[in-house]
């Protein structure tokens, strides 16, 4: 008979495949933000969450504060150079207090999650005491991470429109927080299982806002378009008629 252990680290192999593709999923927005150089609305505090969030994660997995933990290291650690990379594009393409706010964020992060490891690794002196600090700040920072996007949805229901919200970030979100929570039920973890629970909510209303507005949502971009092809066919007309008297103003040509 398979054990639950064994059962355990299968799931967590998937649930490291599954967060995997949960890092990868806003690469089609960063080839659209890098193909018209520019962030456009899109939000990045859902990235900068993220990466806060893989950060903490991975010192909660570091043997001296959580043994036997190597599969919450490894995807965390993916996630960091994943979400970090992410960031950094966010930078190039951002202008202004946009690009500011961002980069002010990055090094405070960076700052807090070495000051809290230091702290809990000269402060706390067993196992349980570091898993217990680390692990609570995870669980703060877990939940806040799955409802980043909570400003994204803000926008999502006054626009009537998904189109900065992309669909398979939710799906990835939704499948990612049921892997990890059945991870943290099999051997109860409750500072894996509380904010992965959180996340299915989170990404289960983001579902139901991709059903409520997908019609609104075609339908205004369609309605862009043509807008869009409206405006290119009167700038060719100004272009031409703007040729046209040149052409009848010209001197004739005298020999």
């Amino acid at each position: 008979m398979v054990s639950l252990e064994v059962i355990r680290t299968a799931v967590g192999i998937l649930g490291n495949a599954i967060a995997l593709g949960l890092f990868l999923s806003p690469v089609p927005t960063f080839m659209r933000i890098r193909k018209k150089g520019s962030v456009e609305e899109f939000s990045p505090f859902p990235y900068l969450a993220t990466l806060l969030n893989c950060m903490m994660w991975v010192v909660y997995g570091l043997p001296m504060v959580h043994p036997h933990s190597i599969l919450v290291i490894t995807i965390n650690g993916s996630g960091v150079i994943i979400e970090l990379s992410f960031v950094l594009l966010f930078l190039l393409y951002s202008q202004g207090s946009k690009r500011f706010v961002v980069l002010a964020m990055l090094f405070g992060e960076i700052a807090f999650v070495g000051i809290v490891t230091l702290l809990v690794l000269i402060l706390a002196h067993t196992y349980e005491r570091r898993s217990l600090i680390v692990g609570v700040v995870c669980v703060f920072l877990c939940a806040m991470m799955y409802a980043s996007p909570l400003s994204v949805m803000k926008m999502v229901i006054k626009t009537r429109s998904v189109e900065f919200m992309p669909l398979f970030l939710s799906l990835a979100s939704f499948f990612n927080g049921t892997c990890w929570t059945a991870y943290a039920l099999i051997r109860f973890d409750p500072y894996i299982t509380i904010p992965n629970a959180l996340g299915v909510i989170f990404a289960v209303a983001q579902l139901v806002l991709h059903v409520m507005y997908r019609k609104s949502t075609k339908e205004q971009l369609e309605a862009n378009k043509k807008a869009a092809a409206a405006e290119m066919g009167l700038a060719e007309v100004v272009v031409v008629k703007g040729e046209t008297n040149k052409i009848g103003n010209a001197p004739p040509n005298g020999h």
